[in-house]
């Protein structure tokens, strides 16, 4: 079954989901164009077309010739465009709500619905972002606060608004097209005379697309329309509607060979971990504590974001270095790479690569910008606390930190005998965009640093007798004063 998610999310939204629907279907998700951690269609103004066709060219990469399909508000308007055009291609479509938008409603949209969101130098677009998610559970339109716009379901639940925000913030700009392409796309209903394959269009009381159940016209035979009390009893509904209609079975699909996730388990971690580059590559990229894969300049070289980082899943708490290291090497181990011979660490992360090395039998190590705390030093500032809170401050002030990343080494402590070199390109709004998304997602970031930090030095490089290689790349951007064993 594949499973279409609605603007501005990602397929984040469907996780819940995919693992109750898991147990009948072989639930696919992915990240429509311009959303998640999918790159945008190549058209300027892409209307619903665009994505209906974009969503079929995905099936046909996949493998996928026949199947089951579920979407949600404008994933739901998408999914119907792609049923609708492609006669037999899908089993059944399950709607979550279905628009009918008059005249009125569509100019209203029109006139504000899409503001352009791009990041500011100061990080001034996170405070119109956090309030923009948070208050569309209380009013739709989101920007027409008046009482007569209230929702049934408002809420200030954080860790839901947290989630959508940095959906948001990884669609940027691109935000706006899956939205405007369904905000202004007529009604894709068929001809009630016409022949398709079975749809269900549904959804629960209190959503704003309720009313538009009455607006549909007379629908094709074997099409049907709905209600449920709340989201899970709909969930309940279009469950049993799909079991109906199952596609067939797939033995395997196709898939990148440049990047995915390969499953880990270990004593101390149970998930994926995501890698990118060459798999038959000699060299193991980490990127630095506290960012991810994204950030790295690498060629031939294997990456990988950490257990905690990026889009890996978490590690234990208890986890020591050595079963930090294992994780990585079963990772290594589980995609086939059987020539990694260099282990390449960013800053703090060369230490991490040490250990790897060690475990994994390289022969070499390479340290980029190894800003290593001497003995003694106090880095505790260096964990600003950035769990999510009611106001969004948490967002600002990770923008803050990696800011002043750029201009002082350590950046917590912002005076005259810290100032480094900085590169004018790494100040850029799109790049500091790239490394607070990436320093928000890094849950594992705290652990790490206290256990790099934790860790004899000396001890480390004595328990690699295999390593000899030790090479240092300094950018010429840092100061001087970088760890050298």
């Amino acid at each position: 079954m594949i499973m279409v998610h609605q603007s501005p999310r990602s397929s984040a939204e469907y996780e819940k989901l995919m693992l109750k629907w898991g147990t009948s279907f072989t639930c696919i998700a992915p990240d429509s164009p311009g959303y998640g951690q999918s790159e945008p269609l190549r058209i300027t103004s892409p209307d619903i077309n665009d994505f209906g066709d974009g969503l079929i060219e995905f099936l046909d990469v996949l493998g996928v010739k026949e199947v089951g399909m579920y979407g949600f508000h404008s994933g739901g308007a998408i999914a119907m465009n792609a049923h609708v055009r492609n006669p037999g291609r899908f089993t059944a479509l399950a709607c979550g709500g279905y628009p009918i938008w008059t005249d009125a409603e569509m100019a209203l949209y029109a006139s504000g619905y899409l503001p352009s969101f791009k990041p500011t130098g100061y990080g001034e677009h996170l405070t119109w972002v956090w309030s923009r998610i948070l208050e569309q559970s209380w009013f739709f339109p989101w920007f027409k606060t008046e009482e007569s716009t209230r929702m049934r379901n408002a809420h200030d639940d954080i860790a839901r608004v947290n989630a959508q925000v940095l959906e948001l913030l990884d669609a940027g700009d691109n935000y706006q097209h899956g939205y405007r392409a369904v905000l202004s796309a007529p009604s894709d209903i068929p001809a009630a005379a016409s022949k398709h394959n079975p749809v269900l269009i549904a959804t629960y009381q209190g959503d704003p697309l309720l009313i538009h159940i009455d607006r549909l016209p007379a629908l094709p035979a074997g099409w049907s329309t709905g209600s449920a009390e709340n989201p899970a009893a709909l969930e309940d509904l279009f469950g049993d509607f799909l079991k109906k209609y199952p596609g067939p079975s797939y033995e395997s699909f196709n898939a990148d060979t440049d990047r995915g996730f390969v499953s880990v388990e270990t004593a101390h971690f149970n998930g994926v971990i995501q890698w990118s580059g060459d798999s038959n590559a000699s060299k193991l990229t980490l990127h630095n504590v506290g960012e991810s894969s994204e950030l790295v300049k690498a060629e031939q070289a294997l990456v990988i974001d950490l257990p905690g980082h990026g889009l890996s899943s978490d590690i234990s708490d208890a986890a020591t270095l050595a079963d930090w290291a294992d994780v990585i090497k079963s990772a290594i181990t589980n995609l086939g790479a059987k020539n990694i011979t260099c282990v390449e660490g960013d800053q703090l992360s060369a230490l991490l690569a040490l250990a790897i090395a060690k475990s994994v039998g390289a022969d070499c190590v390479c340290a980029i910008n190894a800003h290593i705390p001497k003995d003694g030093e106090n880095w505790q500032s260096s964990q600003a606390d950035l769990t999510p809170d009611r106001f969004g401050s948490h967002l600002n002030k990770a923008w803050q930190v990696v800011r002043a990343t750029q201009f002082f080494w350590p950046w917590f402590e912002a005076k005259n005998s810290n100032v480094i070199a900085f590169d004018k390109s790494q100040i850029d709004p799109e790049y500091l965009a790239l490394a607070h998304r990436a320093l928000l997602r890094a849950r594992s970031r705290e652990k790490l640093t206290a256990l790099l930090l934790s860790v004899d030095k000396a001890q480390l490089v004595a328990d690699a007798p295999k390593i000899t290689g030790w090479h240092i790349a300094d950018w010429a951007r840092k100061r001087d004063d970088i760890w050298r064993p």
